[in-house]
């Protein structure tokens, strides 16, 4: 009896503490890392170029802080103007047919309904012609209620981009004082790591750059994971835009392919907007082509994502699933990769006995 009392008050504490391990990260992740952010990437960066600033300035004989100076500048010249021209591009493209969703609807949707209306006018009259009042005044107040839809819609987003556009201030301060704590962190990278370790124990050391090694290993293996499956959603979508006949198949292909890394847009981004347009151009076997090609490549990606990257992770496909779901809910992107990576964390954790979690 004392015993199966000893083992329920430790599955409890287990319980317990695997809940407030979870709520810790959840909070720390919504709340604090926003806040922190700037400064976790700033470290992120000077770590990554820690190793590069030392080869260069042994080899070149020069001090490493100039080196790690000028390699931080040269990356964030570099990024900068790719973010610059991807994100210009997109904007202009993104508002252009925003704009263009009333006119379309007024140039090519509203008269292609009024044309297959006609038609099915024409068959009511030789059953039941009283129909046909009843049908004219549902009619119009669908037309009617559409157009307005429409442009609602397109004045929604247009206030959406104006919104973002108003939280760029806040973005910039962010990313100035990421720019500028990216210098300081790279010229002086070993000397705050050391200040920052010194702060724990013998064993907490051991477990953070326990951490350290699998989290580097981890990113690397989660980069090639989605790199696979953004080659395998450029085959698919290059041998069916191929087979139904696009122009330049495999260079739309390769665009949509990196657009589908995007957690939020991915490739329905591209995707459902153009077969909209081809339908509405009138070109119905192109449309239901490309319908097609994105339902198989959606549905082979949602097989596969877990699978791959679950595998790489080391977790059960189930659990993989299971942990981007809720961490999209939860924390959107960042749950996205931060849950899966956070659970094979724990789990070589547990794998190695640096902590004990499961049985």
């Amino acid at each position: 009896m004392e015993a199966q009392y000893d083992k329920k008050k430790q599955f409890i504490v287990n319980i317990i503490y695997i809940f407030l391990i979870t709520s810790i990260t959840y909070v720390i992740l919504k709340y604090a890392f926003p806040l922190i952010s700037p400064f976790i990437l700033a470290f992120i960066i000077g770590y990554l170029l820690k190793k590069p600033a030392k080869v260069i300035a042994l080899t070149l004989k020069v001090p490493r802080k100039l080196v790690s100076f000028l390699l931080v500048l040269v990356f964030y010249s570099t990024v900068g103007v790719l973010v610059f021209l991807i994100g210009v591009k997109l904007i202009t493209t993104i508002s252009a047919v925003i704009s263009a969703l009333p006119t379309i609807y007024e140039n090519k949707l509203g008269p292609y309904l009024i044309s297959a209306f006609d038609g099915i006018e024409n068959t009511i009259v030789l059953l039941d012609p009283a129909l046909v009042e009843v049908l004219n005044e549902g009619f119009n107040q669908f037309v009617n209620a559409l157009g307005e839809n429409i442009t609602n819609i397109s004045l929604t987003i247009v206030g959406s981009l104006s919104g973002i556009a108003s939280s760029l201030p806040s973005f910039l301060i962010k990313m100035m004082l990421m720019i500028i704590s990216t210098f300081f962190i790279a010229m002086d990278f070993d000397v705050l790591s050391t200040f920052i370790l010194r702060q724990f124990s013998t064993r907490g050391n051991e477990i953070i750059q326990t951490i350290k090694q699998y989290m580097a290993n981890t990113i690397f293996v989660v980069m090639r994971s989605y790199a696979l499956i953004m080659s395998i959603t450029f085959v698919e979508l290059s041998i069916g835009l191929s087979i139904i006949g696009i122009q330049n198949a495999i260079l739309i292909a390769l665009v949509v392919a990196i657009f589908d890394i995007l957690p939020v847009l991915g490739t329905g981004g591209i995707m459902i907007p153009w077969t909209i347009i081809t339908f509405l151009r009138g070109d119905y076997p192109m449309a239901i082509g490309l319908l097609v090609v994105y339902v198989f490549v959606t549905i082979v990606r949602n097989i596969l994502e877990p699978k791959i990257v679950g595998g790489q992770l080391g977790l059960h496909p189930v659990v993989a699933l299971m942990s981007m779901f809720v961490g999209v809910k939860l924390l959107g992107a960042i749950g996205l990769f931060g849950f899966p990576i956070t659970i094979s964390l724990l789990k070589h954790l547990d794998d190695t006995g640096t902590i004990k979690l499961f049985k």
